[in-house]
């Protein structure tokens, strides 16, 4: 328990607290030469084959997005909403319009001036896909280029969570695109990776499976000022960074200790005593918040479009189980029943106090009681991810004790992430539930959290469509006071317990592994590698 609490002081303290001459898109870049010392290898998390960020929630997804595109604006490591491309901004005497400005020197990759026709293009098409986006955009009157460098966002009513939504730190995040880029159909991915950021993605050396490499960008410029979580100068101190992906955990580690790779960015728990036992070797925490588990619902089929059964469910699973199952050490595991992270300022157990607690008997009956047909849970189970992959069978074990039947169909996180953008019948293709994690700064509140968008076909996979949970996350939009925010918040919380959309399953803390000589990684929540130095 002492150790579990050490956990849980550390996340409150963090919640307070190229070769030659290139040619891309037809625009000569100056000769680089890529020396041993400047090339940073990464073995990533997951295998990179979805390039549209905005059309994905998925953390690699996100991680390319950082490389690639900038911000408007960007979360410091105290949580705070820091300007990033946005020079300056003013706000109208009644708080309805917001005028912004970009600094001096934005150009995408393919030379082009970044303009504010782009950045509206951007905020249209993300505004459609994620869920704050949408809660901004279903308040905007207006949103309009008025020069070269300006835009203007008009709203219908005061709103107290622009800049929040502008820079949100989670997926969706608003990453800025040239404007016939970000004219794609919000439903269609993209297919091409043009942004303004510190690095280029050489596509012709993209080999799915195999490595995504990264150059720097020579035009790029940095802020002035210090980086601090994803906010600040993002100074690319590396000629090129190459992501390999390498599916075995042992593999990841063997090559991290030969120095054929630099660093390894979700290594296995299990495996961190070795790495602990290399001096040539460092572990570095970079979401000091940490990350949730979640187990997601899909609500259009049965037998999940049943919420007494997706209750039954949360009442059968214990944080526990699954924890041990895949952190194994409780130094690096939290259990807690919030749907905002412990140690963040919404934490509260309102509503599942009698939940996750492993009731098998009151779980079976309450199946009966909901009149469960026998429909099959098609659960889907990613076996690349070591975070991820011990989580399924556990879910299956304790959904079969209550009287669910289970088919768990197991496939890599890639494919899982393509199926479950399917809204067809498990038995068609479809699916009705899986596991992930997200970090913690994901999940800070009502708004941001993407699992608890009930806007049916609006929503995120899964679909839920639940009018009184929308009521409460815009009025939590709405509300400026924190201590009448906090009550909204734990509303929204009593009535997940009712309306199940997905059940939080403990807090983790990841640690990366990196050679000794590579330095500069960040506290930002997601993988940052501007900053990133090898000596």
């Amino acid at each position: 328990m002492g150790r579990v609490m050490g956990l849980s002081d550390r996340i409150g303290r963090a919640g307070r607290a190229v070769a030659g001459m290139l040619m891309l898109a037809g625009v000569a870049l100056a000769p680089q030469t890529a020396r041993a010392e400047t090339v940073l290898r990464a073995a990533m998390h997951s295998d990179l084959r979805i390039l549209d960020p905005i059309w994905t929630t998925a953390l690699i997804s996100t991680h390319h997005g950082f490389m690639v595109y900038d911000t408007l604006f960007a979360v410091d490591e105290k949580l705070e909403v820091k300007p990033q491309m946005v020079e300056s901004w003013t706000v109208s005497d009644d708080k309805l319009t917001w005028t912004f400005t970009l600094r001096d020197g934005l150009e995408f990759h393919d030379g082009q001036p970044v303009t504010a026709e782009d950045c509206v293009a951007s905020i249209r098409r993300w505004g459609a896909r994620d869920g704050m986006g949408q809660k901004l955009m279903a308040v905007t009157a207006e949103l309009s280029a008025t020069g070269p460098k300006t835009f203007v966002l008009k709203l219908k009513e005061p709103y107290g969570l622009v800049l929040a939504s502008l820079g949100k730190p989670a997926s969706n995040i608003l990453f800025i695109m040239p404007r016939r880029v970000a004219a794609t159909d919000p439903n269609t991915q993209i297919t091409e990776a043009v942004g303004s950021g510190p690095f280029i993605f050489l596509r012709d050396q993209w080999k799915p499976g195999e490595r995504a490499v990264y150059v720097r960008n020579p035009r790029y410029r940095p802020r002035a000022e210090p980086p601090s979580g994803t906010a600040g100068g993002k100074v690319a101190r590396v000629d090129r960074i190459e992501w390999i992906w390498i599916p075995d955990a042992q593999t990841q580690v063997g090559a991290l200790q030969r120095g054929e790779i630099d660093l390894i960015e979700a290594p296995p728990h299990d495996l961190l005593p070795l790495l602990k036992g290399d001096a040539n070797v460092a572990l570095k925490v970079l979401a000091p918040m940490g990350r949730q588990y979640a187990f997601r619902f899909n609500v259009l089929h049965k037998p999940f479009d049943n919420p007494r059964i997706r209750q039954a469910v949360a009442i059968a699973f214990n944080q526990e189980d699954f924890l041990r199952s895949t952190i194994g050490d409780p130094d690096y595991y939290l259990l807690c029943k919030s749907l905002y992270p412990c140690g963040s300022p919404l934490a509260m157990d309102a509503g599942f106090t009698d939940r996750l607690e492993g009731n098998i008997a009151r779980a079976r009956a309450l199946v009966q009681e909901a009149g469960y047909d026998g429909s099959p849970v098609l659960l889907m189970r990613s076996t690349d991810i070591g975070s991820l992959s011990n989580l399924a069978p556990v879910a299956k074990a304790l959904m079969e004790r209550i009287g669910l039947k289970v088919d768990l169909q197991a496939m890599d996180w890639q494919t899982l992430v393509a199926r479950r953008a399917r809204r067809d019948a498990p038995a068609d293709g479809g699916w009705s539930a899986f596991l992930t994690s997200w970090g913690s700064i994901d999940v800070l509140d009502p708004a941001s959290t993407s699992f608890l968008n009930a806007s049916c076909e609006r929503a995120a996979f899964g679909w839920p469509c639940d009018a009184e949970i929308e009521r409460l996350r815009d009025a939590y939009a709405r509300e400026t006071d924190a201590t009448k925010q906090r009550a909204i918040a734990e509303a929204v919380q009593r009535r997940v317990a009712e309306y199940p959309t997905h059940i939080q399953l403990g807090q983790y803390l990841q640690p990366t592994a990196h050679r000794t000589n590579v330095v500069g990684l960040l506290a930002a929540g997601n993988l940052a590698l501007w900053n990133v130095e090898k000596r």
